[in-house]
């Protein structure tokens, strides 16, 4: 029963079905769950906003020593809470009541059964309430892959540690996670079964013409050039399926037979000689990371295993053409039922889906992001510079972690995004401690503050330790200078 519980509180003022107000005697925390009973129903709510009060000192008081002598007064020290509770819903349906509490309310501590209940019933175990360790929070699966999932915060604040806790326990689960890594963060990590690293290696035959002309730098308005790969590529396709030929080989064998035609005019046979030089660039730049005998790199894919691409050695357009193939592949063989349902972590989404530029990968995001859920594609964009995120890929993710955001442009963007992500809530993103977040979406029944777990395998993504090296680099320079000294010494001792 309610009345056996902890009363931390009196509801006052006006109300309404989404929010009520509070005064207290006892201390409470921003993020703490509390219960209140009407209507018939126990209804759960959070604290998203706290004011410390003493009512004999007011806010316009600017002489310490008045404060001083007020505090010396007997029963000058007197103060109470004031704040906001943002009504959840209740706690059998999870739904918000259609009417407000009244004043006089009580408001509770909400029991440790309850939250249990509520936030202990997913498969993947994310951490613990950060005003309640005892209580751990778990997401519900098949919500986060289907609706998709967006990891934002600053530097620094814990996301990598974040995506290996949810890819650890994805794994466990025999699922197929795949992890676009931009700096190598993940490729040594220790998770509960194998990490499947693969190297971003490319065959052209399985290129697309519109990746093939990305990474060939064809200018989107280089029409004539265009026309002419795309004839080339055209012809080379077929004597690879007819004879094994090398795509690039029969490329330029048809545009240096093109280049040689008497009746081309100046302009084209420029175009022709800029493709070819384009395509030789490409070979220099790219000979270490192009494989015209590697294999698709869908069936390199496996399931129960941590599948980590690593972008770490290639600059942003080869990331971007990778990211981009990877994607249409993985869409098509799940269409045809092909591989096992997957879950991409887009590291760096910022990069990949630009707010105000297009890129290869963006299409194929946003394309994921609308037809995935019907196919078993789940999206994790993780970015620590939301605003240079494109708003119409983040607002696809129905689910969010949001650790600490400082910038205000960056909250506004996020909120935006995500309906679910209330002022009360934003304001607080700043204050927010490594490795604390605010968690909401389908995914979880309510918004939660929750402490993510500390990752136990090894990742790279941490700070280095550049006071250590300093000292480290200073002792192997002093110890080469003394053997240097030593030598010459000993050379003038002869």
């Amino acid at each position: 029963m309610v009345i056996a519980m902890e009363c931390v509180g009196t509801c006052i003022g006006e109300a309404s079905p989404s929010e009520a107000y509070f005064i207290s005697k006892h201390i409470v925390k921003f993020g703490e769950y509390v219960l209140l009973e009407y209507d018939g129903k126990k209804v759960l709510g959070m604290i998203t906003e706290l004011k410390r009060i003493n009512p004999y000192i007011p806010k316009d008081i600017h002489d310490p020593e008045v404060v001083d002598r007020i505090l010396s007064i007997e029963g000058g020290n007197e103060e109470f809470i004031r704040g906001k509770i943002k009504l959840l819903g209740d706690t059998e349906k999870y739904e918000i009541p259609k009417i407000p509490p009244k004043p006089g309310t009580k408001v509770y501590k909400a029991d440790k059964k309850i939250l249990k209940k509520i936030f202990g019933s997913g498969d993947i175990k994310i951490g613990v309430l950060a005003n309640n360790e005892e209580v751990e929070v778990c997401l519900d699966a098949k919500t986060m892959v289907t609706r998709h999932l967006a990891i934002l915060a600053i530097t620094g604040s814990g996301k990598s540690n974040t995506v290996s806790v949810i890819v650890n326990e994805l794994v466990k689960l025999n699922a197929m996670p795949i992890i676009f890594d931009m700096h190598s963060e993940y490729v040594d990590a220790k998770f509960a079964s194998e990490t499947n690293v693969l190297e971003p290696k490319l065959n052209p035959v399985f290129l697309s013409f519109q990746e093939l002309k990305k990474l060939l730098n064809i200018d989107e308005k280089a029409y004539i050039q265009e026309r002419f790969l795309r004839m080339a590529y055209k012809e080379a396709m077929e004597n690879v399926k007819s004879k094994g030929a090398s795509l690039m080989d029969e490329m330029l064998i048809y545009l240096e037979k093109t280049a040689d035609t008497k009746d081309l005019t100046q302009s084209e046979r420029n175009a022709v000689s800029g493709v070819i030089s384009k395509i030789n660039d490409f070979l220099d730049k790219y000979e270490d990371i192009l494989d015209e005998h590697s294999p698709d790199i869908i069936k390199s894919l496996k399931q129960g295993a941590v599948n980590v691409i690593d972008l770490g050695q290639v600059d942003e357009d080869y990331a971007d053409v990778i990211v981009s193939h990877v994607l249409r592949r993985l869409l098509y063989a799940r269409k045809n039922r092909e591989i096992a349902p997957a879950f991409c972590v887009l590291e760096e989404a910022h990069i990949l889906a630009p707010a105000y530029r297009t890129t290869l990968s963006k299409y194929w995001i946003d394309r994921i992001a609308r037809e995935g859920r019907k196919f078993g594609i789940g999206l994790c964009l993780v970015s620590q510079r939301p605003k240079s995120l494109d708003a119409n890929s983040l607002s696809q993710a129905n689910n969010a972690i949001i650790m600490r955001l400082v910038e205000p442009s960056d909250q506004r963007h996020v909120q935006q995004a995500s309906e679910r992500l209330s002022d009360d809530l934003l304001q607080h993103l700043p204050s927010l401690n490594v490795g604390e977040a605010i968690v909401l979406g389908l995914m979880i029944k309510f918004p939660a503050l929750v402490k993510i777990d500390k990752f136990e395998g090894k990742i790279s993504g941490s700070d280095p330790d550049v006071v250590k090296e300093w000292i480290e680099m200073k002792k192997e320079k002093e110890k080469l200078e003394k053997e240097m000294k030593e030598e010459v010494e000993e050379f003038y001792s002869w």
